[in-house]
Order: C-alpha cells, then structure tokens, then sequence
C-alpha cells in the first residue's frame, strides 16, 4: 500500500502532482481531489514528485508528512559559491590522524543517499570504514595480500605496478593505497539494477561535494577499488560486500592536512553543439 492520502483542508486542487507523475497513476476525483486508484499502485516509482511538488503540503505518501521535507523556497545556495565549490574542490592527498565526528559523517551518508539512480532502483549500498583503526585494518590486509601476490608472481598483467607500493609499505610503512586516510567509502549495487555502475558514481559525486563543502577532504580511489575488487577480493568478504553487487568506486576522505587557496584554471571546455 502506497498509504496516499490528501490533507483536503489544504489542497487548492492545482492538480501538480496529478501532472508531474511519472507514472501516471495519480487521477483527479470527480470532488477535485487527487487519488490512485488500486490496480495502478503497483507503478509507482516511490520517487516522490508528488510530494515534493504540492505547494500548500497536501499530500503524504509512505506515510511521509510533507512537514518534515525541508523548503527548497529561499533555501538553495549561491551559484556563484557553488561555482567556487565545483572549481576549486581538490583530491585531497594528506589527511589528519583523526577520525570525523559520527554525526557528521553519518549526514555525508544520508545527504549523497538522495542521490538519483536508475529507474529510482535506490540500491546504492554505502560501505564505510568510519574509523582509522578500521581503515588500519583493512590496509594491513591488502598489504599482505599484495605481498603474498608478489612474491608468487602472480599480479595479473597491467597490475604490476602494485608491487613498487607493496615494496614501499614494507620498506617505509608509506601508504600508496589509502594515503593514510581515516575513512573509506565504497559504493556498491546489485548487478541487477537498471544501472548500477553509474548510481554509484553519481552516489559518490554527491558524497564528495558534500564532503568538500563542509571542509572535508575526498580522493577518488582507483588504487583501492583495482586492490579490494580484483588483486585481494577476500577483503571483499572481510567487508561484507555482497557477491552480487559491483563496486562502482572507492573514495577515501577524512579531514585535510592541506589547504588550498583559490580555483585552478582548467579550459577550454570541450563542447560539442549537436545538430
């Protein structure tokens, strides 16, 4: 049940949501109130539009009061401060030996969790190390792992690269991988969903920008995704990423031990006018 229902106190009868349905399944009673019928609730995408596009909060879904969205009316930010976000946001490389506070680290995940997928499938799985110890963990683990390949001669070919790192962590205790991060983010999905590479990218591009915004650091990790997926995916297990899903990417982050002081300077774009 999509438990629909209207505050008809409120409702101007505009007819919004009925219009902005992308499924089409929300009609107009002959009193002027929106409904759906029964036999149509099974096509509903659970996205919300009607919801969100109610101008007087009017309609629930899921049993969700439209009271407790927040307004987009005078609440989006700046373009030009979004701009300079965009612009200036940086992989960031050296980190500090803390970890962040829960709270916040738990409002990075659940703001990039709005991010859009396909056919609004909602099955971004965010794995996160939310301490330094655990990242530790993990490194001593694909360190190992590295060591031993290694040694056997067995890094498949295009990936023996990974042995210099091994060789650097063993002689020096330097950390190629991770880049003594306090935190690690992989996003996955299951295979089966309409898309799930992409809403895993899109997912982390949300959580990085969110990062950024509130000071923290973010680096799209390759070297950790090829590690855990491909060369030591027994710490696939170690984490609990479920075998049917795709690890779309890897991204490190924690609070930057660098600062940086004005956007670089990146351009042309590269742009293409069709037809």
């Amino acid at each position: 049940m999509l438990d629909f229902k209207i505050n008809e106190q409120n409702c101007i009868h505009c007819g919004q949501c009925v219009a902005d349905c992308p499924a089409s399944i929300i009609s107009m009673e002959d009193d002027g109130y929106p409904f759906i019928a029964l036999d149509k609730e099974a096509r509903c995408v659970k996205c919300q539009h009607c919801l969100a596009i109610c101008p007087t909060e009017s309609v629930s879904i899921f049993s969700l009061d439209p009271a407790d969205s927040r307004s987009l009316v005078g609440g989006l930010p700046d373009p030009d401060k979004l701009e300079i976000l965009m612009k200036g946001r940086r992989s960031v490389r050296r980190y500090k030996n803390e970890n962040l506070d829960p709270a916040l680290l738990q409002r990075l995940l659940e703001v990039a969790w709005h991010a859009p997928t396909g056919v609004n499938s909602r099955q971004v799985c965010f794995t996160v190390l939310d301490s330094k110890d655990k990242v530790a963990q993990l490194r001593e683990e694909v360190m190992a792992g590295l060591v031993k390949l290694v040694k056997e001669n067995a890094l498949p070919q295009g990936m023996e690269f990974f042995a210099n790192f091994a060789r650097i962590w063993e002689e020096h205790q330097t950390d190629i991988i991770f880049r003594g991060a306090p935190h690690l983010l992989i996003a996955s999905a299951p295979m089966r969903v309409a898309s799930p590479m992409p809403d895993c990218l899109i997912a982390l591009s949300y959580f990085e920008l969110f990062a950024q915004a509130n000071g923290i650091g973010t680096v799209w990790n390759g070297l950790a995704k090829w590690a855990i997926n491909d060369l030591v995916p027994a710490t696939r297990h170690l984490l609990g990423i479920p075998d049917d899903h795709l690890i779309g990417y890897v991204m490190a982050f924690g609070k930057p031990a660098v600062q940086y002081y004005r956007t670089v300077q990146h351009g042309p774009a590269l742009i293409h006018r069709a037809l």
